[in-house]
């Protein structure tokens, strides 16, 4: 496990110096960075070694140069749209980013709404960054979007947005998730700047697909059963193909914009146009930075099974779709692989088998080993595997009680007589937190409390869905995890 196939360093030195390669061409750069600007968990799981902070490690670099501006879509503020690996609102996430990247001294210029209509949730979102001293701009659909250049490249298309004034010569477009009108906002002020005179350009910075490995390379396939409900799909870019005689990776959406991106960009600037392809815009040097090319396949396959576990889950959650699920089997195919080449998972079902089917967690340790758990009266299945671990981890012995009876006690009895809940074992949530308490005094629960970071990077499996309690822990410690798509009883409100 933890086999290392990506140079990190490399990929920051390549990465920085190709970013400001492209900032000389233009006086003004609008530079959209699709994908996670903060904590990219997917590229961390298929390109073991990345950085999971690269990008705003990138930025950091670069911010004597730089500025943001963040965008989000007011319909999914409306409807609450969710980030799955955080299980936070799209709305929450730009808070976090606004703090998180504030921090670190990176100027944000301000938040731009797109897709504006007076969505009552968005007025709201609004109000609440505007009060906290935030800039928000609106920007409604644009009028003769897609198809009426004329319109579009005019007072009444990009000119009806208002202008966002910005001090540096390169821009920074991110957002919360897809979807977020990053490429919206800077088409209009790409716009608005002509109409100044200033000559700006625009790129894009993703890292999947990886333009320049094969288009059934498991890295490129693992990014499609990434988004898999979004139905993109990997294709040749048949526009770099005519135009450098060269093979090139890249996604339906950006394939199929091009031709419109393209009138638009030439119309704006007058005729001048600077890419012959949708990989011609992009800045992605991730696919020079592997180094272990069998590493990175491996893990890009088991995240296609993860990938498949969480799909069905989230549509017996009634949050998914069945065409999600089979398209994620096609893929699966496409790999050769199923669920046999996902170790935990005979694990935790042949757990679950021996513990009367009430609940079994199981883990795989950094050195291959496997540990289980099953919920019990005093301990949830998750909690118990964990505990598990961790006591393998820093050789202590399996009998040893980690937290003392007379601590877990009155925890379900609080929970049981004055909490009046129904599912009173320690959740791993309050079993970490008992754990840190009783740390205090006892040094073989300080112990395993500083084993709990070796941890991450580890799979694990539940034979059924996991409460919040439970299932935020596991990957807040930066485990794999993945359920069968299987309640644990029939309480609807619980589950």
């Amino acid at each position: 496990m933890n086999r290392i196939g990506f140079d990190k360093d490399l990929y920051m030195q390549k990465q920085s110096e190709h970013i400001l390669e492209r900032i000389s061409m233009f006086d003004k750069l609008y530079l959209e960075f699709g994908g996670k600007l903060f904590d990219d968990l997917h590229a961390t799981r298929v390109l073991p070694g990345f950085d999971k902070a690269a990008k705003i490690k990138l930025l950091k670099n670069l911010k004597d140069e730089a500025e943001l501006i963040i965008c989000i879509n007011a319909n999914d503020i409306e409807r609450n749209k969710i980030r799955a690996d955080y299980g936070i609102t799209y709305g929450s996430e730009v808070e976090r980013m606004i703090d998180n990247i504030s921090s670190m001294g990176i100027y944000i210029n301000c938040v731009v709404i797109t897709m504006f209509q007076e969505q009552p949730a968005a007025l709201a979102f609004k109000c609440k960054l505007e009060n906290r001293g935030v800039k928000v701009y609106v920007h409604r659909p644009t009028k003769g979007y897609p198809n009426d250049i004329d319109v579009i490249v005019s007072d009444e298309g990009y000119g009806a947005n208002p202008y966002i004034e910005t001090t540096r010569r390169l821009v920074v477009c991110t957002a919360p998730g897809p979807g977020s009108g990053k490429l919206a906002t800077c088409l209009s002020q790409l716009y608005h700047d002509q109409k100044k005179g200033i000559k700006g350009g625009y790129a894009k910075f993703e890292t999947f697909p990886i333009w320049n490995l094969p288009l059934t390379h498991p890295v490129n396939v693992a990014y499609e059963a990434a988004t898999a409900d979004l139905k993109d799909v990997n294709k040749i870019d048949h526009f770099h193909l005519e135009a450098y005689g060269k093979m090139a990776v890249n996604y339906n959406r950006d394939i199929e914009v091009f031709p419109v991106v393209k009138n638009i960009l030439t119309k704006i600037s007058g005729g001048e146009f600077v890419y012959n392809s949708p990989t011609d815009m992009g800045v992605n040097m991730a696919g020079y930075c592997i180094t272990d090319n069998d590493a990175c396949e491996e893990a890009s396959k088991q995240e296609v099974l993860r990938r498949y576990y969480k799909a069905r889950c989230d549509y017996k959650n009634g949050q998914g779709t069945k065409g999600t699920i089979e398209r994620l089997r096609v893929l699966m195919a496409k790999l050769q692989v199923s669920a046999n080449d996902r170790k935990v998972i005979a694990s935790a079902l042949i757990k679950n088998q021996i513990a009367d089917g009430k609940g079994a967690v199981a883990i795989e340790l950094p050195d291959g080993q496997i540990v289980t758990g099953r919920n019990t009266k005093l301990m949830s299945a998750a909690a118990a595997a964990v505990f598990n671990a961790v006591k393998t981890i820093g050789k202590i012995d399996d009998d040893i009680d980690l937290i003392a009876p007379v601590v877990i006690e009155p925890i379900i009895s609080l929970k049981s007589k004055v909490l009046h809940e129904k599912h009173t074992p320690l959740s791993l949530e309050e079993a970490l937190l008992a754990l840190s308490v009783c740390a205090a005094t006892n040094p073989l629960a300080a112990k395993a409390v500083k084993k709990l970071e070796m941890l991450a990077g580890c799979e694990a499996h539940s034979s059924h869905m996991l409460f919040k309690a439970d299932e935020n822990p596991m990957r807040k410690l930066g485990m794999n995890l993945t359920c069968e798509p299987e309640f644990l009883d029939n309480n609807l409100f619980i589950n």
